[in-house]
Order: C-alpha cells, then sequence, then structure tokens
C-alpha cells in the first residue's frame, strides 16, 4: 500500500480533518468561515483536508483558491466520483495527525462539535464518534428507516455497531493504522471502525437541517449503503438462503409424497403431472441450497480478486507545505508532482 505526503519532509500537525465533498459549491464558503474558526479554537496546529469526490458544479476550483490561500489547506482531487465511503478513505490515508477527524461538508454535522470529540479523546479513548440525539428537518420516513436499519444492522451482525451514529468521529493514530491495513473494496467505514474494537466512546450532539444544496444520499443510495453494511459484516443473508434452500428442499420431498399418493389412488392427476412437479420441485430446492453455499465464498472474495485501487486521484494540492507543530516525529514523504501525478503515482493504493 502506497501512501500519500509530499516530496519534501514535512512536520505533523496534531489534528487532521477529513472532508469528502461532492457538489457543494453552495455550502462551501459558509463551510470554510466555520472550519478556519474551529481551527483558531484547537489547541495545536491543524490540517485541512478536502477530497472532491468528481465535483460536477464549481467546487473544485473554489477549494483550489481556498487551497491556494491557506497552507494548512489541503485538497485531493478524484479523477472521477468513488463514492463518499472512498472519499472518507482517501483523506483517512492522506492525514498525518495524531487524531484525525471525518465530518461531512453539508454542516450538518457542526464543526463545533469536533471541541467535544478532542475533549473526550483526551480522556484515553482511541475513537470518539457523535451521535445523533435529534435529527432536524428530517422526514418521519427518513428517520424510521434510519432508525429500522440501525436496529436491523444490530441484529444482523456480530459487530458491535453503534446506533444513530454515522461517519463523523474522531480517529486516533492507532486506530488509523489498523484502518489503512484493512484493504477492502467494499467499504463500511462506521462497520469497520466497530470491528477494531479499541476503547471507544460517544459525544451526542442535535443534528441541524440542511440550509444549503441538496442532500447526497437520497432513498436509493441509502439502501445501498444499508445492503453493503449488511453484506459486508453478516453472513446471515447468505445463511437465510440456505436454510431457505433446505426448506424448499423438505416441501418439494412433502409435495412429492402428496403427489405420488394421489397418482397411486387416481385422485385425478394428469400423467406425468407427478414426476414433472417432483423433479422441477427437488430441483429447485437444492439449486437455492447450493447457490447459498457457494455465495458464502462468493460474497467475501468477488470485491477482492479484481484487485484494482480503490481510487484514482487527478490532482494533489497543498500536500508540499509543512504545518508547524510543538513537537512530535516527522512523517516519511512520499513523491509527489506538484500538480501533474503521474497516473501510476495517482493510484494510491497498491494491493
Amino acid at each position: 500500500m502506497q501512501g500519500i505526503r509530499t516530496r519534501v519532509n514535512v512536520q505533523c500537525p496534531r489534528y487532521s480533518l477529513v472532508l469528502p465533498i461532492y457538489n457543494e459549491e453552495e455550502v462551501l464558503p459558509r463551510l470554510v468561515e466555520r472550519i478556519n474558526l474551529l481551527v483558531d479554537q484547537l489547541d495545536a496546529e491543524t490540517e485541512v483536508i478536502f477530497v472532491d469526490d468528481g465535483s460536477l458544479d464549481g467546487s473544485v476550483k473554489y477549494l483550489r483558491r481556498v487551497v491556494a490561500a491557506e497552507p494548512s489547506f489541503r485538497l485531493i482531487e478524484f479523477s472521477r466520483n468513488f463514492g463518499h465511503q472512498i472519499a472518507i478513505t482517501a483523506g483517512m490515508e492522506a492525514a498525518a495527525g495524531e487524531a484525525v477527524i471525518v465530518m461531512d461538508a453539508d454542516l450538518q454535522d457542526p464543526p463545533e462539535v469536533v471541541l467535544d470529540l478532542v475533549a473526550k479523546w483526551k480522556e484515553g479513548f482511541e475513537i470518539v464518534y457523535a451521535r445523533r440525539t435529534r435529527r432536524q428537518g428530517e422526514s418521519w420516513f427518513k428517520r424510521l428507516s434510519a432508525s429500522l436499519f440501525y436496529r436491523l444492522l444490530e441484529k444482523m451482525t456480530p459487530v458491535d455497531i453503534p446506533r444513530d451514529v454515522g461517519d463523523f468521529r474522531l480517529v486516533g493514530r492507532k486506530a488509523l493504522e489498523t484502518f489503512k491495513c484493512m484493504p477492502e473494496h467494499d467499504r463500511f467505514v462506521r462497520g469497520m471502525f466497530g470491528w477494531m474494537g479499541f476503547k471507544q466512546a460517544a459525544v451526542p450532539f442535535e443534528r441541524p437541517a440542511r440550509t444549503l444544496g441538496e442532500t447526497k444520499y437520497p432513498f436509493w443510495k441509502m439502501l445501498h449503503l444499508a445492503l453493503h453494511g449488511i453484506i459486508g459484516f453478516s453472513e446471515k443473508p447468505l445463511r437465510l438462503a440456505l436454510w431457505a434452500g433446505l426448506a424448499i428442499s423438505a416441501l418439494a420431498v412433502l409435495f412429492g409424497a402428496y403427489a405420488t399418493f394421489a397418482w397411486l389412488f387416481q385422485a385425478g392427476v394428469i400423467a406425468g403431472w407427478t414426476s414433472t412437479v417432483v423433479i422441477v420441485s427437488l430441483l429447485c430446492g437444492i439449486n437455492l441450497f447450493m447457490t447459498g453455499v457457494v455465495g458464502l465464498y462468493v460474497g467475501s472474495i468477488h470485491a477482492e480478486v479484481k484487485r484494482r485501487p480503490l481510487y484514482v486521484i487527478e490532482r494533489l494540492t497543498g500536500f508540499n507545505r509543512s504545518v508547524r507543530v510543538a513537537s512530535g516525529e516527522r512523517r516519511a514523504s512520499f513523491r509527489k508532482a506538484e500538480n501533474r501525478v503521474p497516473a501510476d503515482v495517482r493510484t494510491l493504493r497498491q494491493l
């Protein structure tokens, strides 16, 4: 695996903020303003990493101007849209801080809550997640579906994934290094951190309504994320398919007994119907049974065998600038071109 830093040695900040961006042109000015206020309140040097996930509006142009003017800001630009979970991964792999904070750019994850996350982290917790106690501006259907999803996930997987928690969290360096060693392509980030263990804590907050821009998680996308979360951390759906196959096979045997009985006593059964029903029903049940068994293996290896990089980067900005810190070790440097990155370097994860 190859990370990114810079072509020169740079000192590590204590905090790294990671913000995935996708078509957030309207909210960016207000976001940058509040991020700057947050950085001023933190007790050590901070870097801010924006990850543009193939935005189609003016987000990239605005961020380039902001990053050029602010030494602590960095920008990663994907070659296309790779998805929210992948953007989070890229930002965290690039982060150099002792504590890395992931938050959405729509201001529904209030930057001010980061101060509470940091305070809890200093108490000795490796992972601190923000738990939503109230979700303003969301329909009853969205709240109900989210509640059902977390409860279903809790029942379907042995991994302890906290309820009402998104990707807004602080991650210590030890947990981050563990995260970077997890190469799976079918990523459900909150589940991956739940799987790790470590000492974790929650910070409650009220999630405000979105006031600018449009949501990037409509129902179909939430459903897609839910399916990835369940499939990625639970084999129970495949086991259900397996047991369903066994049940259908058992029913086929019973139905076959009935059909044989009807044929023996000439209860109006059409000639040839008995053997056809028995054979088709039994084979369908066996087929579903075998599909479930094979699916246990296919589900685990399908996403990995292609060995493609998780993402492709078109351009990096701001990573050649140092962030001054009072103490700390220097982070290993990595080669990169200033604003033009060769294709073999742009794929930052090589498995």
